[in-house]
């Protein structure tokens, strides 16, 4: 005989099923993702404000990057997505960026140690809120495998030496070692505008708008005679469709190329995964004719509007940005610090291995190298729009679909309806 269930019994059935889906009211969602240990690190950093909070609970949802870039914006555009989340695009989710400036302990704290990056995550020039801060400062770059360039009895580049220069040593050191190719790149557009702007990339216009210039073209023409002649490793970019990112540290770490363009935040990764399988070492950033740079940035904490907990978010937000645990976060993680206090203080890194600390003291050097242009390209609510169709129209040129001319002309078109749609 089925078993039936009277409406009272079935309705508080169906309010304790609920229970679990809707939460606490303090329960705070972040949604992370993590090079290294990130999201690892901050998990225990949120034990520890739990016991200082009893009531607030922090849930940590460790997601890969490409939900991060491909989901969360949809989410958000949906009305959806969680209290806090870890993002690499900052002004171009500005909109959906929760204001807690009512909910920390001390605004002037704030202002004094993360003021250079705060106006990255503020929806216009004028506004003056908290929205969250720069988990950390990063810097793309490259990273070179020192053992095949011994091996290969190439001497490494000098600190101003050009990318023609570095790809030249590389093709050495790839034929003499009979290593796959040369080097790679992130399958990225912003680890491409480093050297675009390095090759006279102007980015924008006298209006402050994008533009694709004569360095940009020069950019895009080089990057795709250096994969039409081998030199670049032809899966990392022509392996993917679309815009999607991949990156170049797994061919790296396996010994398929001398050379990458990364960044700074694959430190730890590296350090990790390679251990002493080969000696590698962080090098500056190639020179072209105007610049040696590459790109700053890093992921940002931000409060999102979603949130039904904007008070408990801030507070969260509060404790993570405190001193003491942006200094064991930096420290854990192994990166350079956007907190001001820190970075002229110096952080310690007790786990890093020679390499790292070394990697870390180069890049932390090489921020006096970023061109200013560089900063403005990475505060720049519409970045994406010149971003993603140079990965997709650079891969067609790259598997042969147009010409690297077509490619630019298909970027430029692509870029201003982009910039068309994000301002309606």
């Amino acid at each position: 005989m089925p078993i039936r269930f009277s409406k009272p019994a079935m309705a508080a059935a169906t309010a304790l099923l609920a229970l679990p889906l809707a939460g606490n009211a303090a329960d705070i969602r972040v949604m992370c993702y993590q090079d290294s240990n990130e999201c690892a690190v901050t998990t225990d950093l949120a034990k520890r404000f739990e016991a200082q909070n009893p009531g607030t609970k922090v849930l940590i949802d460790v997601v890969p990057f490409k939900t991060i870039v491909e989901q969360l914006p949809v989410q958000l555009a949906a009305g959806q997505g969680p209290d806090i989340a870890r993002v690499t695009e900052l002004g171009g989710l500005s909109k959906y960026y929760l204001d807690i400036s009512p909910y920390v302990k001390d605004t002037k704290y704030w202002e004094a140690n993360f003021g250079a990056t705060l106006p990255w995550l503020r929806p216009s020039a004028a506004d003056k809120g908290i929205y969250g801060f720069m988990s950390q400062l990063t810097m793309t770059g490259p990273y070179v495998n020192k053992t095949l360039f011994e091996q290969a009895r190439v001497a490494l580049p000098g600190p101003k030496a050009s990318w023609d220069e570095w790809v030249e040593a590389a093709r050495k050191v790839a034929k003499a070692t009979q290593t796959p190719a040369a080097l790679a790149w992130d399958r990225s557009g912003h680890r491409f505008a480093g050297p675009a702007i390095s090759f006279g990339a102007k980015i924008f216009d006298a209006k402050g708008e994008l533009v694709l210039d004569d360095g940009y073209k020069t950019a895009v023409s080089k990057f795709v005679g250096w994969h039409k002649d081998g030199a670049m490793l032809k899966e990392v970019w022509g392996g993917s469709g679309g815009s999607s990112y991949a990156d170049s540290i797994g061919e790296f770490k396996n010994a398929r190329v001398a050379m990458v363009l990364s960044g700074s935040w694959q430190i730890n990764r590296l350090q990790k995964d390679i251990g002493n399988a080969f000696d590698w070492v962080a090098v500056p950033n190639p020179c072209g004719p105007a610049a040696c740079s590459g790109i700053p940035g890093g992921a940002a904490w931000v409060a999102l509007k979603t949130s039904k907990s904007p008070k408990e978010v801030g507070m969260f937000l509060d404790f993570m940005a405190s001193e003491a645990s942006y200094a064991e976060f930096t420290g854990k993680t192994e990166n350079i610090p956007a907190h001001a206090g820190l970075a002229k203080k110096g952080v310690a890194y007790p786990g890093a291995t020679p390499a790292a600390r070394a990697a870390l003291a180069s890049f932390s050097a090489g921020v006096a190298t970023l061109a200013p242009v560089a900063y403005q390209f990475q505060g720049y609510k519409f970045n994406r729009a010149m971003m993603l169709p140079t990965v997709s129209r650079v891969t067609q040129a790259i598997v042969g679909e147009m010409s690297a001319d077509e490619a630019v002309g298909k970027i430029a078109a692509d870029m201003a309806d982009a910039v068309k749609q994000a301002q309606q």
